[in-house]
């Protein structure tokens, strides 16, 4: 009697539940073949999930476009154009088409600028990664309290300003009170009475060589350090067990581990290099002579001193063509790393 008068207060037959468990369910509606799915947030329509990453990109892109691609499209244009110093008055920038362009392939001055930056990023990158492995080995075979002593110098000596860098090398090889001749004279060498160690171009580019070395070579240890920690040990216990001296060692067990390691750092480490300019121009300002001129210090001088910005344009448009090139081996050995993995 109770159930029957709560089915009268309800409005609904007993079996009402039981009568629907058994009726048959009607598909949802459907679009060209295929379920709608339920809008998410009440109703409202999202994004198709193509394009949901270009979304959220798009502010870098645009970033990008705005702080890199335009400079560099206006680079461009100026590089075709004739701006000096009467120009720059006058506010006219007459286009003379490739003029730039031959005039500097046709100046000897810029060709031995070129040679000179390419022998010079190859003998610091090589120097680079050699010392730096050296360490970044040496890191991983020292104890805890010495890896952490190392460590901190090699990040102190990174994190260095290059302005502060620089001012430092000077002072040491400076030739009235620098410590490099007093070392010298104190180890008994002669002629280092006041020696001039910036007097020639060569020289002046072995000092700021050292100085990219010293300032470089944390990178490379500290990243070589992190990847020899994922070297499992059981294949230095193979290799010891095979009779692998340390040499071979390295060069059968680590080198092939760490490979994407040596062509990535290899590749930022000629990128670095290559583009250094501060180091360069603040040392001697490219001098004597303009004999320890790179490729940008050369460019920023025909601009900036002679007022020639067009082709000052010229020369930094070739020079990121000729690193375009010399990077795309680099390029073909990552992507070919990648397929073999």
């Amino acid at each position: 009697m109770t159930v029957h008068s709560q089915g009268a207060a309800t409005g609904a037959p007993e079996d009402a539940p039981l009568k629907s468990a058994g009726r048959p369910t009607t598909p949802p509606p459907t679009k060209a073949g295929h379920p709608v799915q339920p809008s998410p947030r009440g109703g409202r329509s999202s994004l198709p999930s193509g394009w949901l990453p270009y979304v959220l990109v798009a502010p870098a892109v645009i970033c990008i476009a705005g702080l890199l691609l335009y400079p560099l499209f206006k680079n461009l244009l100026l590089s075709f154009q004739q701006v000096n110093k009467i120009e720059l008055i006058q506010r006219k920038a007459p286009f003379i088409g490739l003029d730039n362009y031959t005039q500097l392939l046709g100046d000897s001055q810029f060709w031995t600028v070129v040679v000179r930056s390419f022998v010079f990023t190859a003998a610091n990158v090589a120097l680079i990664m050699i010392l730096g492995s050296l360490i970044g080995i040496l890191l991983n075979r020292l104890g805890k309290w010495m890896r952490l002593v190392l460590s901190l110098a090699l990040v102190m000596a990174w994190a260095m300003p290059i302005v502060a860098s620089v001012t430092v090398f000077q002072w040491l090889f400076d030739e009235q009170f620098g410590v490099v001749n007093w070392l010298m004279r104190t180890l008994g060498f002669s002629g280092y009475e006041q020696h001039n160690w910036f007097e020639t171009g060569f020289s002046t580019l072995v000092i700021i060589a050292i100085l990219l070395i010293w300032g470089s070579i944390p990178f490379v240890a500290l990243n070589m350090y992190a990847g020899l920690t994922t070297v499992g040990a059981e294949l230095y216990e193979a290799a010891k067990m095979d009779g692998a001296n340390g040499w071979q060692t390295f060069w059968k067990v680590v080198f092939p581990s760490l490979k994407p390691f040596f062509l990535v750092t290899t590749f930022l480490e000629v990128i670095w290099i290559f583009k250094a300019f501060t180091q360069v121009y603040a040392m001697r300002s490219g001098g004597p002579d303009r004999a320890s001129e790179t490729l940008p210090v050369f460019a920023y001088i025909e601009g900036q001193s002679q007022q020639h910005y067009g082709l000052a344009a010229a020369i930094s448009i070739l020079t990121i063509l000729m690193l375009v090139v010399v990077m795309s081996f680099y390029f073909r050995l990552i992507l070919k790393q990648e397929d073999e993995q």
